[in-house]
């Protein structure tokens, strides 16, 4: 089988189902299977896909396992050449979206994952692939020290705005785990996800993992996605994030866990060219 189509979801039937729908729709002209790995599964998700997907895998877990654990059960299952792994929140609506990513992949040396670019579904695009963070990135995101020059430059720094990305694929540290593509010869070769990045960072150090082996993350433009992205972990201020919003929270000890795990805070990189 050539492809493996891998779904995390949690609590969203609803967006689930038109994720399904336009995968089944529109991924063709490719051998491929689609596994749904569902996180503290409820019994209208459990009976949307016994009635309406009898023919994906579907992975329901009684408990929230987070992103990872979704990710990894999914792949463990998964039988094809290539892993398309995605959120329930994607709608994949062309044609040749999954198809360009598989070509891109073949056609170049030492890539390890790559990603489309992510559409929000005013037709905008949306920043899914970055440098990695240094620890003024993340202080600098979520104070009011973002409006200050020397802030501005580091955020266009790890946003990548000083490249052509928009246009072209481009190597970046690091892409969202909203949609990404790896192969199975180079899952063995890095391993699956680290489970103790309960939410947030899952991807950064996965990506950080390839780059270490010397595999290359990618951006690739010329595949489109939509993804409906909500943002459940912005807030304006350090403080109200600790004290008040749950996500920015948990985003924020992610983030500690990744500087003190690679020993770095944004001086080191996991590659030297």
């Amino acid at each position: 089988m050539q492809l493996s189509i891998i779904v995390t979801s949690y609590k969203n039937p609803a967006l689930l189902k038109l994720c399904l729908e336009a995968l089944r729709e529109n991924i063709k002209g490719i051998s491929y299977e689609v596994v749904v790995s569902d996180g503290e599964t409820g019994e209208d998700t459990s009976f949307m896909m016994k009635e309406n997907f009898p023919q994906m895998k579907f992975l329901p877990h009684k408990e929230n396992v987070g992103f990872g654990g979704l990710v990894n059960e999914g792949l463990k299952e998964a039988k094809g050449n290539f892993c398309f792994i995605i959120n329930g929140d994607i709608i994949v609506k062309e044609e040749k979206a999954v198809a360009k990513l598989i070509d891109y992949y073949k056609k170049n040396e030492n890539i390890g994952l790559v990603g489309p670019k992510l559409i929000n579904f005013d037709n905008t695009v949306q920043d899914s692939c970055f440098r990695f963070y240094k620890i003024s990135t993340v202080i600098y995101r979520r104070t009011f020290l973002k409006k200050f020059s020397f802030a501005k430059k580091e955020l266009d720094r790890f946003l990548m705005k000083d490249t052509n990305k928009e246009n072209s694929p481009v190597e970046a540290d690091w892409i969202m785990g909203s949609a990404m593509l790896v192969s199975r010869e180079n899952i063995e070769k890095i391993g699956v996800m680290d489970r103790s990045f309960f939410m947030y960072f899952e991807d950064v150090d996965w990506c950080w993992r390839f780059w270490e082996k010397g595999l290359k993350v990618v951006y690739n433009p010329w595949s489109e996605v939509y993804h409906y992205h909500g943002k459940q972990s912005a807030n304006k201020s350090v403080l109200k994030a600790v004290f008040f919003n749950k996500y920015a929270r948990v985003h924020l000890q992610s983030a500690l866990k990744f500087f003190w795990k690679h020993k770095t805070l944004g001086w080191r990189k996991p590659y030297s060219y």
